[in-house]
C-alpha cells in the first residue's frame, strides 16, 4: 500500500496503544493521522464522505502498527471487530461510507482474514480529528 509499517512505543503513560488478553488484541482508538498527515474536522461539515474515507483509513493502519509493535502483523490470525467513530455535523448520517476506509483497509492488508464484524457511529472525536477506530484482533497462542 505504500506505507511503512515501523514498530512504536505502546505504553502511553495511563494507557496503552495496544494490549493482549489471550488469543486477542485490543488496541486503543487511534485516529485520523499517519506522520505529516493529519485529518482533521467534522464529516458533513468540513469535510466530504471521500475525506473522512482516507481519515478511516489512516485509522486502520494505526490499529494494524499498534497490533505489529505489540505481536507482529505475521501474527495476525483474523479481524474480529472494529468500532469506528466519526466526528460529524448534526446532520451527517453516513457514518459507514467513512468506516469503510477503515474496512476496506483491513481487507486490502488480510484479505477474507480481514473480514469483520464492525460499528459505525457518529460523535465528538478528541482534538477535532475527523475519525477514531478501534480494533480487536485475533492472533496466534
Amino acid at each position: 500500500m505504500g506505507y511503512t509499517l515501523e514498530k512504536v512505543e505502546l505504553n502511553m503513560g495511563r494507557l496503552m496503544g495496544a494490549v493482549r488478553s489471550g488469543n486477542l488484541v485490543y488496541t486503543s482508538g487511534q485516529v485520523s493521522r499517519w506522520g505529516d498527515v493529519q485529518i482533521k474536522g467534522k464529516v458533513g461539515q468540513d469535510l466530504t464522505v471521500e475525506q473522512g474515507y482516507e481519515g478511516a483509513k489512516l485509522c486502520a493502519l494505526g490499529c494494524i502498527r499498534a497490533v505489529h509493535s505489540l505481536v507482529g502483523i505475521e501474527n495476525v490470525v483474523r479481524v474480529v471487530k472494529v468500532l469506528g467513530m466519526v466526528n460529524v455535523s448534526p446532520d451527517f448520517t453516513n457514518t459507514p461510507g467513512v468506516i469503510h476506509g477503515a474496512s476496506d483497509t483491513f481487507l486490502e492488508v488480510f484479505g477474507e482474514a480481514g473480514r469483520h464484524a464492525r460499528s459505525a457511529v457518529g460523535m465528538v472525536i478528541p482534538d477535532n480529528y475527523a475519525v477514531e477506530v478501534e480494533a480487536i484482533f485475533e492472533v496466534q497462542p
